[in-house]
């Protein structure tokens, strides 16, 4: 490895060819402010457009400041980051970053998460120096979604990075000129009208309040306040090793039973976790495989548990809609049967039910609306909250969630295995898969459940997995520009795999766009990560068709799995749609 030595502040530091400056100063714990910049940790991109120019340094000899975030260093370079010429640059650029933005911080739905908010702090900037003409558009709220607001665009171009090279969406680009340009879908559409998957990325990725999740919070608080409705919650997984984020606490701490005492803290009827229906998810996904090897039926099969991947595949590759599994995502399940078996057993109408979701993920929403899901007319699902949405629900109520006693999930639809909870990590679903499969392929019991192959943060993996005297080959992609090549793969009839496990965001939905912020910090999703799988192992019970509760579901309400009435109430059909 080529490496080159270069003087920053006075002190000498040796690192690999081709670093850029600001990596370089992190080298030896000097920290350049930054805006714009965005290193998107295990896909090998970066955002180094810099736009901003906040992270600006003296280098000697060079006649004007240059940017840290792009600039590579080179031997010999001598780098003054704090000398007076670039602190103050720094606060010009942010002075006019500020002139052209919104004075509405009190209200925005980013405020003290905001990054331009915060380095307006930090280096001391108290008053607008320079007042002049604004850019004026209308706010965005077509989609169920995410809102975009262009006037609180900076034009640093992350959300461009995240949907055009790591997703591959391709939505997002420069739109107009000058002073008037901003971030947003060609011809100024709506974001509705348009191919977005609403995985959140770009929400997950925005510095300001240009990019948020729509906020469902007062719809819900109205809902527990309607003495006529029976309002249930139910919780995914990946929410468990994060809100405590929220709160202060490490990331990976697990809060089971603090989020369970919290929503009946806030006046929830029915407290449910959406593992019992991942469980649920895994006999129909695994009914669905074992009937396709059977019967030489179309592989491989492909998990639908993502609804931003389903979108995905509809708008981009709309010829592969009878690859996927048809089963519902666990939401969508969870809420079929809600306002089926659950509102039987409780006697209670269905249409005075109202199904609340909350989730990593801001495609859920659009999910819940989908009419393809819908029973008699009726949603499965309600109303939908992020993590962060249901943090700041915590927040408003006063809740000091962390000093909150664990209490258990109610007990209809309450029981849940190990193989549940890691549907809330990438490789999960299908491992939980294979638990069940392997099983019911072999007739003989998985002493070892743990498939360590299949587990990992690469964002495009693949394994063999033996079962019984076949071998499963499984492909795992999380990131939807990695579910792009495994696709054009399967189109070119060059895929070997029998199954393949996809989720839209990096990590799995633990790291979802409706997660705490994570700033591209992978450090924070393998935390999240090894959380997920000590709640696995701490389970009495790791394989799904062992779920008593929902063995009772089948015997007394659904039949056989894969059967008629399944079929009904928890499989689902997809649609091409218009690839804009």
């Amino acid at each position: 490895m080529e490496t080159v030595k270069v003087t920053i502040n006075d002190m000498e530091v040796e690192v690999k060819k081709g670093t850029t400056i600001l990596e370089a100063a992190k080298k030896i714990d000097i920290q350049i402010p930054t805006l714009c910049y965005l290193n998107l940790e295990g896909f090998d991109i970066a955002n180094e457009k810099a736009s901003c120019r906040v992270c600006v340094v003296e280098v000697e000899g060079r006649p004007t400041l240059v940017p840290s975030c792009a600039e590579k260093v080179t031997e010999g370079m001598v780098i003054r980051t704090d000398s007076p010429q670039a602190v103050a640059a720094r606060r010009m650029n942010v002075e006019l970053l500020l002139s052209n933005h919104p004075k509405d911080c009190l209200t925005c739905r980013k405020n003290l998460n905001c990054e331009l908010q915060d380095l307006a702090q930090r280096l001391g900037v108290m008053e607008i120096s320079y007042e002049g003409e604004r850019m004026r558009y209308e706010v965005d709220q077509s989609s169920l979604s995410l809102v975009k607001d262009p006037e609180k665009c900076i034009m640093c171009r992350r959300c461009e990075t995240m949907c055009n090279e790591v997703q591959t969406c391709g939505i997002l680009s420069a739109v107009s000129r000058g002073f008037a340009s901003y971030v947003g879908p060609a011809f100024e559409l709506n974001m509705v009208d348009t191919s977005c998957t609403f995985c959140g990325q770009c929400v997950a990725v925005c510095p300001t309040g240009a990019l948020t999740e729509v906020n469902n919070v007062r719809n819900v608080v109205d809902a527990l306040n309607d003495p006529s409705k029976h309002v249930v919650a139910q919780v995914a997984p990946a929410i468990r090793v994060a809100i405590g984020e929220v709160f202060g606490m490490e990331p990976g701490s697990i809060t089971t039973g603090q989020l369970a005492t919290s929503l009946r803290r806030l006046g929830f009827d029915g407290v449910f976790d959406t593992n019992f229906a991942a469980d649920l998810t895994i006999l129909e996904e695994a009914s669905e495989l074992v009937h396709r090897l059977e019967h030489n039926g179309r592989l491989p099969i492909l998990t639908s548990c993502c609804p931003a991947w389903v979108r995905f595949f509809e708008h981009q590759f709309p010829d592969l809609l009878d690859v996927p599994s048809t089963c519902k995502s666990p939401q969508m399940m969870f809420g079929a049967i809600a306002k089926t078996y659950y509102a039987k057993k409780i006697g209670v109408d269905p249409k005075d039910i109202v199904v609340v979701s909350i989730m990593p993920c801001l495609a859920k929403k659009t999910e819940a609306a989908r009419e393809e899901m819908d029973i008699d007319q009726m949603h499965n699902v309600d109303l939908v909250l992020t993590t962060r949405e249901f943090g700041a629900m915590l927040k408003e109520a006063g809740t000091n969630f962390s000093k909150l006693p664990p209490s258990e999930f109610d007990n209809i639809l309450g029981e849940s295995t190990g193989a549940a909870v890691i549907f809330g990590t990438t490789g999960g679903v299908i491992e939980a898969a294979v638990r069940t499969a392997y099983e019911w392929v072999t007739g003989d019991e998985l002493e070892k459940v743990d498939f360590q192959q299949l587990r990992g943060l690469e964002g495009i993996r693949s394994a063999t997995v033996k079962v019984g005297s076949q071998y499963l080959h499984i492909g795992i992609a999380h990131g939807l520009g990695n579910a792009r090549k495994l696709l054009e793969d399967i189109r070119a009839g060059k895929s070997h795999y029998h199954a393949i496990e996809i989720m839209a965001c990096p990590g799995g939905c633990i790291g979802g766009g409706g997660q705490p912020y994570h700033h591209g910090d992978m450090e924070i999703l393998r935390k999240r990560q090894e959380a997920i799988y000590r709640e696995d192992a701490g389970m009495k019970v790791r394989k799904s068709h062992e779920n008593q509760e929902v063995l009772k579901l089948y015997e007394e309400f659904l039949g056989e799995p894969y059967g008629d009435r399944a079929h009904q109430l928890l499989h689902t059909h997809y649609s091409p749609k218009e690839r804009i």
